[in-house]
């Protein structure tokens, strides 16, 4: 039940933050930035200096907190996949399909959310038991993209990340996705120091969140 519950969370979340970051302490002080404006899930990427120890402290200082969900993302490889679940991330992104992480992530029943941008790639993913596919990068395609890959394949549930906008991002839920990724806009000021900014803009997709939900 671990991973159904970990999906549902991630479900619930709907705005699941993209945490990049020069180092270590940036990432960390962009994660609590994020979750006191509201957004509740946050996908530490393995770009960020000792990404497994961030991931770690993040767990802790969130445990108190059922609805935070931390993940790993930017994860290429099966080793990458477990190094992130010992240190207790609750799903595991990928900019690719990779199958041996799959079946890793299986094995642990931790949600994978594997990066695809072909209908065969879906297909392939699906199979894999891929519960979330990630549309990336969803700037190359637009929300319309999203009835055209769920047409032949309706059972689909999709995360665009790249490319989702407070401007675009009722047009990505309306147009039937489970969630969306956004990273760029939101952690900008992270990069200057201002965490401030980072809690202002997070606040904005909360809210965005809530007007799209009927909340």
């Amino acid at each position: 039940m671990k991973k159904v519950a970990n999906l549902m969370k991630l479900k619930e979340s709907g705005v699941i933050a993209v945490v990049r970051g020069a180092s270590k302490e940036e990432a960390l002080q962009a994660s609590k930035a994020i979750v006191a404006g509201g957004i509740t899930g946050i996908e530490l990427t393995f770009t960020v200096p000792q990404a497994a120890d961030v991931i770690a402290e993040l767990v802790a200082i969130f445990k108190e907190n059922p609805e935070v969900v931390v993940g790993a993302g930017t994860v290429l490889d099966a080793v990458t996949a477990r190094l992130a679940i010992m240190a207790g991330a609750e799903y595991v992104v990928s900019p690719t399909f990779d199958q041996e992480t799959a079946e890793l992530c299986n094995l642990y029943q931790i949600p994978y959310l594997p990066g695809c941008m072909t209908i065969s790639e879906m297909k392939d993913a699906l199979k894999a038991g891929a519960d979330i596919i990630k549309l990336f990068p969803g700037s190359a395609y637009g929300p319309s993209i999203i009835s055209a890959f769920k047409a032949p394949l309706p059972q689909l549930n999709i995360m665009p990340t790249g490319g989702v906008s407070l401007d675009n991002m009722q047009e990505w839920f309306a147009a039937g996705v489970v969630a969306v990724g956004v990273g760029g806009n939101l952690l900008a000021p992270a990069a200057s120091g201002d965490f401030d900014k980072v809690t202002e803009v997070a606040k904005q997709y909360a809210a965005k969140l809530k007007e799209i939900r009927g909340k």
